[in-house]
């Protein structure tokens, strides 16, 4: 269950009869999509069908086996969700806005990188600045994924910006490879790795070019600054960090 301030109501009239249920907003979209795979008591505020959800009134159960066929109010909530609106308050507008703003600031600095600084990462701060230059808007009835192809259209003529990958060789000193290669190797995809005569870990791990400042402060702070790594750009191209 979710509390009340986290749910927007969604609203179906049929056969004059209104129908009102309480229900997190992004499970509501999901839902409304034919893309929602979680539980649904996880996402609703009441196992509960409402003719206004405001003052807690319930519709007649006639009116609800007329609609739905039946008076169960887990098979009915996700038909009111799909065959209904979604209501939202401006101030749940605002908030929802706000919340998917952070979220695709952070998808893009997490993923971009500046083609004309040799691909360092963008900072979100960066990212930010850039989006309100733009223009931008988020659509906060839209999934954030579904809205970065277009925030890109918007950023590239105020930022150079490309989103891509990093492959990086990251060398762990005997010393400290047993507990860092663990966490080194769950940072991104591993490409490969090799345990050293001395006891030292090589591995090479591919992840999102915006976090490769992260991964750097990983390896420095795992190895008290003792970790060497090397930006793989092809098997005969190897920068030296």
């Amino acid at each position: 269950m979710i509390s009340l301030e986290d749910a927007v109501t969604a609203r179906l009239e049929s056969h004059g009869a209104r129908f009102e249920v309480l229900v997190e907003p992004d499970a509501a979209l999901a839902i409304k999509r034919g893309e929602f795979d979680g539980e649904l008591e996880d996402v609703i505020a009441a196992e509960d069908v409402f003719e206004n959800a405001s003052r807690g009134d319930r519709p007649a159960e006639n009116d609800l086996e007329t609609v739905f066929e039946t008076t169960d109010p887990m098979e009915i909530i996700p038909e009111v969700i799909k065959r209904g609106e979604i209501q939202i308050t401006a101030d749940q507008r605002r908030e929802m806005q706000e919340q998917k703003r952070k979220q695709l600031i952070t998808r893009i600095a997490r993923n971009a990188v500046n083609p004309q600084m040799d691909d360092a990462p963008h900072p979100p701060e960066r990212i930010e600045r850039a989006l309100e230059e733009a223009g931008f808007r988020i659509d906060p009835m839209e999934p954030v994924e579904s809205q970065v192809d277009e925030a890109l259209e918007d950023l590239r003529p105020v930022l150079p910006i490309r989103f891509d990958e990093v492959t990086i060789a990251a060398h762990l000193p005997a010393e400290y490879a047993g507990s860092a290669q663990a966490k080194i190797r769950q940072y991104g995809e591993l490409e490969r790795e090799e345990w050293q005569a001395d006891g030292s870990w090589v591995g090479v791990v591919t992840f999102p070019a915006g976090l490769q400042n992260e991964f750097y402060e990983l390896v420095n702070e795992q190895t008290s600054g003792e970790g060497e790594t090397r930006i793989i750009k092809d098997e005969d191209d190897i920068k030296t960090r």
